[in-house]
């Protein structure tokens, strides 16, 4: 009877908690639902540039490379495939020399040149004459590409690739985490109820609360940077400085989102349950898998999403070796969004005080 009545009360603390039941079908179903998006998403379609300086051999590649279903895109010089390049509208170009093609690969995404290789190889090999079995082929092949780098290297890891990726990611979680619970204390100790009964102004104390937990999220985010780039080796092309600058807007977005959910918390169980709607979709949408793979409509998602543009600013620094101006777009999106949460954050404050 004893064991019976503990159940029946565990029963009735989740009735009367709609949230963490409805969380606990809707949640996982819809990881699940976006794992299988992502994981099961179409073929990459490599895009390659071919500057027409031997238009005989260019056209002949082209028709090539098209029929191994890349996406082939003409350039009258190659300066201006070098700056497409640049501003990765193509993963890679070819140029010829005395009728060999050099392949300049952009080089921050493995997969992306993998499958231009991969393309390049089926070209390759669809050109080598028949052979018997027992022959002994020596010479230069029919198709032998000469292959550089814009960023990276052939010896680029997959660690090397996506750790700008995680570096945000983890930087963003944490602080995301940490903040909504310590504000939520605030409010379930009567600290906060304190504060606002005060002649103190709301804007004030959402200001105070993050300057003060920003200091720890930018030693946090220093530490983080730090280990990654020189202890764990991850590769560092940029400025270690833009680094921290991005890391820092990164956590300064984590935390004032954090603080504006764990206003419609009302325990540390309820802050958890926001991650798998939060945190984890912008995971999948922030970079870390090629999001031209996704549909449209899943992928137009991370428009919305803070860790998007911090992953965007990290790769570019980190991996491409982009200065101001190559992530001036992305800090200026995650100020304007660290700016409407703390805006959202001082509203949210009028549901605790009414005057």
């Amino acid at each position: 009877m004893r064991i019976r009545a503990v159940i029946l009360r565990t029963l009735r603390q989740f009735r009367r908690d709609k949230r963490t039941v409805a969380l606990m079908f809707i949640a996982p179903l819809l990881v699940l639902t976006l794992m299988n998006l992502v994981f099961n998403g179409s073929a990459y379609v490599p895009r390659i540039g071919i500057t027409s300086s031997s238009s005989a051999a260019a056209a002949d590649l082209a028709a090539q490379l098209e029929n191994q279903n890349a996406e082939v895109v003409q350039y009258p010089s190659n300066d201006l495939a070098e700056q497409a390049l640049e501003d990765h509208k193509i993963d890679a170009w070819i140029s010829f020399q005395t009728n060999r093609p050099v392949v300049r690969l952009e080089g921050s995404d493995p997969t992306e040149s993998r499958a231009v290789m991969t393309v390049i190889q089926k070209v390759t090999a669809a050109q080598l004459p028949a052979q018997p079995p027992s022959s002994n082929v020596t010479g230069d092949l029919p198709f032998s590409p000469e292959i550089s780098y814009l960023n990276g290297s052939e010896d680029m890891s997959t660690i090397d690739h996506i750790g700008p990726v995680l570096i945000g990611f983890f930087i963003f979680f944490f602080v995301f985490l940490i903040a909504g619970v310590a504000f939520l204390r605030e409010r379930t100790s009567g600290t906060l109820e304190r504060l606002l009964a005060s002649p103190i102004r709301r804007s004030e104390i959402v200001v105070g609360y993050l300057g003060g937990f920003g200091l720890f999220t930018l030693v946090q985010a220093l530490l983080i940077t730090w280990y990654s780039i020189k202890v764990l080796g991850i590769e560092m092309a940029g400025s270690f400085g833009l680094v921290l600058l991005i890391t820092l807007l990164l956590s300064m977005t984590a935390l004032s989102l954090g603080i504006l959910l764990s206003a419609y918390a009302s325990n540390e169980l309820q802050m958890i349950q926001f991650i798998p709607l939060i945190i984890v979709p912008q995971l999948f949408l922030s970079g870390l898998f090629n999001l031209d793979t996704l549909p449209d409509w899943l992928a137009a998602l991370r428009f919305i999403m803070p860790l998007y543009y911090g992953s965007q600013a990290m790769t570019n620094v980190m991996i491409r070796g982009q200065g101001w101006n190559g992530i001036a777009m992305d800090l200026c999106v995650l100020i304007g969004f660290c700016v409407l949460f703390t805006l959202l954050n001082i509203a949210a404050l009028r549901k605790h005080r009414k005057i």
